[in-house]
């Protein structure tokens, strides 16, 4: 028997890494690679400098935190540098969330939000097998 699907993901939009040293990561990945940012953006609201690059139908999002404390901080020194989300476009994102909220799905957005791939939402890692998996709404990504 085949369950309804709850959310259905267009593509990956994006895998984001979090790193130390913004500069020397795109300098690596751009002389390493051969792909260029389209620029470093500062998201006040997470705490992080941010950058896309695309890499054929897909991107990658860098991001460094700005201060020792905060959660990406966090995360790179349990961690290291390394694999933060992967992020999942998707149609009708609030529609999803109310879906998935009423499903019993633990978000950390209910809404969406602006974010660097566009209007974006979180859901928490302890509903996805430790996963942290960002949602960005189709018909605002950044492609």
């Amino acid at each position: 028997m085949v369950k309804d699907i709850v959310c259905r993901a267009e593509h990956i939009n994006h895998v984001c890494i979090a790193v130390r040293d913004m500069d020397a990561t795109l300098e690596f990945y751009e002389t390493t690679f051969g792909v260029k940012s389209k620029g470093v953006e500062e998201i006040e609201d997470q705490g992080v400098l941010a950058a896309l690059v695309r890499v054929g139908g897909s991107q990658l999002e860098f991001i460094q935190p700005l201060e020792g404390s905060g959660s990406v901080a966090r995360f790179i020194e349990s961690r290291g540098e390394s694999v933060h989300h992967i992020c999942f476009e998707v149609d009708d994102l609030e529609g999803k969330l109310d879906k998935l909220d009423r499903q019993g799905l633990r978000l950390i957005d209910k809404s969406p939000r602006k974010g660097l791939s566009g209007m974006i939402a979180f859901l928490h890692p302890s509903a996805t097998g430790g996963i942290l998996y960002e949602l960005v709404d189709s018909d605002s990504a950044e492609r």
